[in-house]
């Protein structure tokens, strides 16, 4: 009898055992993958990101697991990313890094639940049939990045009124003709010239913003995570060469950028995480409306960079900003 019970007993435990390694084994994890580098991610990304899925109930490392994947700004790994989160049967792929990042992600999986960070209009570039139902399996934060460009020139215009021509920095591989012909309209209205620049490495960086200091008085970075991710760079650049300059995101302006121009980061990552935690708990993303961030744009400004380049920001800007940096 008794030999019969201690027999019973291992196999209650090992029954118990395995329910336990099969528990952990549930526990649903994340595909994390982005145009960006880790580096870069980390001081606004990943933190905000990580606060949206806290909202949503997880933790990681407590009941999720997030699986890191980074391009450092090579777009050409991208489907290489998404090929091996689809390989390791992810519960969720979080696309990072814009657009293209989006659209690969998209393209790689019609199964897996995608959230993703679209800069462009996600209806026009076919990421989801509708704002309000996505369809599919895509669904996120839409922001004005593209949108905004025109804007940042008349801004930049205040900031430097004396510039007659003004360079517009952009990656040929994803700046497309329609996007530049807008800023060439805006422009014209302006009364100024704009001057075009292209930069797909870094000895294109260095030699795009010294020629843009030679041909004219200011410059615009386009809406690329490929400038993102070299946004330390191109502020050093713009700052050895005294070329005032506007761009996208605040993270520039925090470099000791001149000003940008552009919805927030942080705010978007944080809508982020709260996605995909509610996909995990059942959420089914053709249902979940796109988060748009229309009235997410902010200007930013930093006083002191603009002391240093001689500078005078006008009050109608500095009432506008979001934030003056000192």
């Amino acid at each position: 009898m008794r030999r019969r019970q201690f027999i019973r007993g291992l196999g209650a435990a090992a029954a118990i055992s395995s329910r336990g390694v099969h528990a952990q084994a549930r526990q649903p994890v994340i595909g994390f993958f982005s145009v960006h580098s880790s580096t870069t991610a980390a001081p606004t990304v990943l933190p905000a990101f990580h606060r949206g899925l806290a909202e949503a109930g997880y933790v990681e490392g407590r009941n999720v697991s997030v699986e890191y994947l980074w391009a450092d700004g090579t777009y050409e790994r991208l489907p290489a990313l998404v090929a091996e989160l689809v390989r390791r049967k992810v519960d969720v792929i979080v696309a990072s890094g814009g657009t293209i990042a989006a659209q690969t992600a998209k393209a790689g999986t019609f199964s897996i639940p995608i959230i993703a960070l679209a800069g462009d209009d996600p209806v026009r570039i076919g990421l989801v049939s509708s704002i309000n139902r996505p369809g599919g399996n895509v669904t996120g934060v839409a922001q004005l990045v593209v949108a905004s460009e025109r804007k940042r020139l008349e801004f930049t215009h205040e900031l430097v009124p004396d510039a007659n021509a003004i360079a517009f920095l952009t990656n040929p591989s994803r700046t497309n003709s329609g996007r530049q012909a807008a800023m060439q309209t805006t422009a014209t209205e302006l009364g100024v010239t704009l001057a075009l620049f292209e930069a797909v490495d870094d000895d294109d960086l260095r030699r795009a913003v010294a020629a843009a200091r030679r041909a004219a008085g200011a410059l615009i970075v386009a809406g690329d995570a490929y400038f993102f991710v070299r946004h330390e760079q191109i502020v050093a650049l713009a700052e050895r060469h005294a070329l005032p300059a506007m761009y996208p995101f605040r993270e520039f302006v925090a470099a000791g950028g001149l000003a940008s121009y552009g919805t927030n980061l942080a705010d978007a990552y944080h809508q982020i995480g709260v996605y995909a935690g509610k996909v995990l708990k059942g959420g089914d993303p053709g249902n979940m409306p796109m988060v748009q961030q229309s009235d997410k744009l902010e200007l930013v400004l930093n006083a002191r960079t603009a002391r240093t380049l001689g500078l005078t920001i006008p009050p109608a800007l500095l009432a506008r900003a979001e934030e003056v940096i000192e």
